[in-house]
C-alpha cells in the first residue's frame, strides 16, 4: 500500500494534488492493468517543487495533459517532465522514490534515467523559445495533467485513462474532474487548452461551459502531424487564441 503523507502546511495546488492522491488510492484496476504508478506520491519532492515554486497567482491560461508518460512525468513528477527538460529549463531536481510495484522494463529511475521524452522536449523547448526563461511563461500560464496516474499492461504497453472499463473509469475521472475544477478556482484561467482531444475533452466535461477550453495538437511522436511542424501549428493555434508568442 502507497505510504500516507504527512499533514502541514501546504500551497492550495500542493494540498489539492494531496487529497486527489488520497482519492486516487482508494480505486481498483484489474486486467488488462497490470501496474499503477502515481508519482504524486513517489515523486513527492521534484512534483511538489513544481507547483510551489511556479503555481503561485493567477494565470492567463493552464496547458493540460492527458496523464504520465513512462519516460516523462513518472520519472520526474512534473507534467510532460523529459528529465533534461525538468532539470536544465525548469531548475528541479529532487530525489525520487520507487512505485510500491514497478514493471521490470519500465522502472523508476528518476532524475538518472537516461531515456528522454519526446513529448516533453517538444513542449518545455517550445515554451523555452518563446519565453526565454520558465519565469516568464509561468507568470501568464500553467502546465498539469488531468489523471496523474500512469498505467501499464503485463506486456509493458501504456494504457491511457481512456481505454480503462467504464466501471474503473468512472470514478477515476470523476475524482480527476473535482481535482481540475479546483485548480481552476485557485489559478482563474480566462481559458484552458488541452494538450490532445482527451485533455480537451475532460476539461470540457469537467468545467461545464465555465471557463473557455481549446485544443492544440499533442507533441507526441506517435502523431503523425506533431512530426510535421509540430511547433508551428501549436504557434498559429495559439495566435488565434489571442495568445500571440
Amino acid at each position: 500500500r502507497r505510504r500516507s503523507l504527512p499533514r502541514r502546511m501546504t500551497t492550495p495546488l500542493v494540498r489539492i494534488a494531496r487529497e486527489l492522491s488520497a482519492s486516487l488510492a482508494a480505486l481498483e484496476f484489474g486486467p488488462p492493468v497490470a501496474y499503477v504508478y502515481d508519482p504524486l506520491q513517489y515523486a513527492r519532492a521534484p512534483h511538489e517543487a513544481y507547483l510551489t515554486r511556479y503555481g503561485g497567482g493567477k494565470k492567463e491560461a493552464i496547458f493540460l495533459g492527458m496523464n504520465p508518460g513512462p519516460f516523462g512525468m513518472a520519472q520526474t513528477g512534473v507534467p510532460f517532465g523529459d528529465v533534461a527538460s525538468v532539470r536544465d529549463f525548469l531548475g528541479i531536481e529532487a530525489p525520487v522514490e520507487r512505485p510500491a510495484r514497478e514493471h521490470p522494463k519500465r522502472p523508476v529511475l528518476g532524475f538518472a534515467h537516461p531515456r528522454s521524452e519526446v513529448s516533453g522536449t517538444r513542449l518545455w523547448g517550445f515554451f523555452q523559445e518563446a519565453f526565454g526563461t520558465p519565469e516568464a511563461f509561468f507568470e501568464r500560464f500553467f502546465v498539469v495533467n488531468y489523471c496523474p496516474l500512469l498505467f501499464l499492461e503485463e506486456s509493458c504497453k501504456n494504457l491511457t485513462p481512456d481505454k480503462l472499463p467504464k466501471r474503473e473509469r468512472e470514478p477515476l475521472l470523476a475524482r480527476c474532474d473535482e481535482a481540475l475544477r479546483a485548480i481552476v478556482r485557485e489559478l482563474g484561467p480566462r481559458l484552458v487548452i488541452g494538450v490532445g482531444g482527451f485533455a480537451a475533452a475532460s476539461a470540457s466535461r469537467a468545467l461545464g461551459g465555465a471557463v473557455e477550453v481549446a485544443q492544440i495538437l499533442h507533441p507526441s511522436p506517435a502523431n503523425p502531424r506533431a512530426n510535421r511542424g509540430w511547433a508551428d501549428e501549436v504557434r498559429r493555434d495559439l495566435a488565434a487564441l489571442g495568445i500571440p508568442l
